[in-house]
């Protein structure tokens, strides 16, 4: 087979790009398309790979801030050419499930989420500060890009999902049924600690929807010590939120997140995820998990076992649970044996397996 990688844009280094890294190790010939490409911000290993970025690189400023450019992402991925590939994985959380194909080339999309910004728009654009002008006619626009998206998923010839609560969305906006194969957890780079210290520990990019705001104002009233490793758009207003018993720590290499991550009392994570690899990880350190019951957490986070689930997301409720926890409760050989069952090559293993089951179905005619 000839393969392509479809990934949306190559500007920030996060869980989809976990995912990314993994599919590029399972067919390391395939080159990657994507939007933009910004290669100072990514892994230094990356430097060999075969990144092709569409025309939209080629604009001022669009690695810094990508946001703006939104109505141009699908015309850039029906921009490639791909008639030369047999396979097509897209890696979505945007707009690459949107690429163009030739008959007879299979399309399997991994989808992170159904384009969060457009099919629950109202919520995202709730904690987002957006002008007023711009408000006025997004809208418009959002609608647009709904109706491109529906017809985009309509290219794909099969789904997989990364969570239950993931494939509930494909079916909701896509009208399509799918497959779930959790995404890689490098478990094997943790190690737990052996002892923990005294602090509970957020690892998040600081955007709005993570509602890392939800745990500021918890451990403000709690007086407890919080760390944030982390950095992005939302920074200055979360510091500035910040009482003295919070630090940020700002982006940090894997060995000093490891370092991190194996020693805090809990992992905090107070947003709803599609799936949500950063518990995993701690989990991998055999630390517990303190998180909101939504989401990908719903489905890797075991109350009383894993770690605590508070059931609204406030920060009332996530100082009363976090209130309640007491790690001695919690085994670290359990927790990081759970973590276990999402490593990166149980990953490579499935994803390997469902292509080549499609694939030999698709030469089958079926």
């Amino acid at each position: 087979m000839k393969v392509a990688i479809v990934h949306d844009w190559l500007n920030q280094y996060g869980g989809a790009e976990q995912v990314l890294s993994a599919l590029h190790e399972i067919y390391p010939e395939a080159p990657i398309f994507t939007s933009i490409h910004w290669p100072e911000v990514m892994p230094g290993g990356w430097q060999g790979w075969d990144i092709r970025p569409s025309w939209l690189n080629r604009l001022p400023f669009v690695n810094q801030h990508h946001q703006p450019f939104l109505p141009f992402y699908p015309l850039a991925f029906e921009s490639f050419d791909l008639s030369g590939y047999e396979l097509i994985i897209s890696n979505k959380s945007a707009f690459c499930h949107g690429i163009r194909k030739s008959p007879g080339t299979l399309h399997i999309c991994y989808c992170l989420t159904p384009t969060r910004f457009l099919w629950t728009y109202e919520e995202y654009v709730r904690r987002e500060r957006i002008p007023w002008l711009m408000r006025a006619f997004l809208p418009l626009l959002i609608g647009r890009l709904r109706l491109w998206d529906r017809a985009a998923a309509d290219r794909v010839d099969h789904f997989v999902a990364i969570s239950q609560e993931v494939r509930e969305r494909i079916k909701r906006f896509y009208e399509r049924d799918s497959t779930v194969i959790y995404p890689p957890v490098d478990t094997e780079r943790f190690q737990p600690a052996s002892t923990p210290e005294d602090y509970f520990l957020i690892v998040s990019r600081l955007i709005p929807y993570k509602r890392i705001d939800i745990a500021i104002r918890a451990f403000n009233h709690l007086g407890l010590p919080l760390l944030i490793i982390g950095e992005g758009r939302d920074e200055k207003r979360l510091k500035a939120m910040a009482g003295p018993n919070i630090k940020f720590l700002g982006r940090l290499p894997d060995g000093q997140l490891t370092h991190y991550l194996s020693r805090c009392r809990a992992l905090v994570f107070p947003g709803q995820e599609d799936f949500g690899l950063v518990p995993l990880e701690a989990m991998a350190c055999g630390r517990p998990v303190i998180a909101y019951a939504g989401g990908g957490a719903l489905e890797t986070v075991i109350e009383g076992e894993t770690g605590l689930l508070f059931g609204q997301q406030s920060a009332e409720a996530l100082a009363t649970t976090v209130r309640d926890f007491d790690d001695q409760r919690f085994d670290p050989e359990t927790i990081r044996a759970h973590a276990a069952n999402y490593d990166r090559k149980r990953f490579k293993s499935q994803i390997k397996g469902f292509v080549e089951e499609r694939w030999a179905q698709a030469r089958r005619g079926g």
